[in-house]
């Protein structure tokens, strides 16, 4: 099968190696005639931007777990796949879980300033409720290495999916899982249904004090209102890993405000030990003619 590689120019020598060992009978190449192509590997970045000429192509396959930049080309007709890397998913799980502890345990209020401080004691993991709003691949995996550390975990889907050991509320009650969020783990897409979901009135419904972890999209949030919110304390902290703009205009609030803690995108990323057998797997049924694994939906964008 002749595969053509469409990302930007650095992720080439990272990239290539890792696809050749998985799947050594594919021909993989950067350019050339696209009617002699049978798949795409593709990532924000590439060349491509007009897949009409890529005709014989059987399958589009993104390195990202986001597809948002791609999903609404025009031109883009033929299947497209996103990635579901397990070391992606391990990765923002691990995030998730991270910041999850810190926030519970309180850990930022013990700085060497000579203050000895009684009486602070946290409550036990089984006593702070944890949302995690998405319970697709990341937000399952979050849920459960949450749920493994004992915290009690409600889960909101647009889907109401049954998830083991999560309670999972439709995206019709997201205000009632807002309102017993002591830390809320935003995991959504970018969809024109979920920029902006958490905007003043749904930030006002957290308890006091809470904290917003958010890994996913920065789309998600209405930036002016959480700033606002945390000025009141609805949330009481935010942890942001993603940007409306990215880098973060150094100019941008968020720098600055004490309860903000800014990571610069690196919750988790596709890795290709990991995800160029996913790759390989999906090239190969596409070859093969059958079902494609993570096929998006272009209806609802992921």
């Amino acid at each position: 099968m002749r595969v053509r590689f469409s990302a930007r120019d650095d992720a080439w020598s990272e990239w290539a190696p890792a696809l050749r060992a998985a799947c050594p009978e594919m021909h993989l190449d950067r350019d050339g005639d696209p009617a002699t192509f049978d798949a795409i590997i593709y990532a924000p970045g590439g060349d491509i931007t007009d897949f009409a000429p890529y005709a014989n192509v059987r399958l589009v396959q993104s390195l990202w777990a986001g597809v948002e930049r791609i999903v609404g080309n025009a031109t883009l007709t033929q299947p497209l796949a996103r990635m579901v890397d397990p070391g992606l998913r391990q990765g923002m799980a691990e995030y998730c879980a991270g910041w999850a502890m810190r926030a519970h345990l309180g850990m930022d209020r013990y700085a060497q300033d000579g203050i000895w401080r009684n009486g602070q004691i946290p409550p036990l993991a089984a006593e702070r409720p944890v949302t995690v709003l998405g319970m697709g691949e990341l937000g399952r995996a979050a849920a459960a290495m949450l749920t493994a550390l004992g915290f009690p975990v409600t889960g909101v889907s647009a889907s109401g999916r049954a998830v083991p050991g999560v309670s999972v509320l439709p995206i019709a009650q997201l205000d009632q899982a807002l309102a017993r969020a002591q830390i809320l783990v935003c995991l959504l897409p970018d969809t024109p249904a979920t920029r902006g979901l958490l905007d003043a009135d749904r930030l006002s419904r957290l308890p006091d004090g809470a904290w917003l972890i958010n890994p996913g999209r920065g789309t998600l949030i209405d930036d002016e209102a959480l700033l606002r919110g945390l000025d009141r304390g609805r949330p009481g902290h935010a942890v942001l890993d993603v940007f409306r703009t990215e880098p973060l205009p150094g100019d941008h609030p968020f720098w600055a405000h004490p309860a903000v803690t800014v990571t610069p995108h690196i919750a988790a990323e596709t890795r290709p030990a990991t995800a160029a057998p996913v790759v390989a797997q999906n090239l190969r049924r596409a070859m093969a003619g059958r079902p494609l694994l993570h096929l998006v939906d272009r209806d609802r964008g992921y």
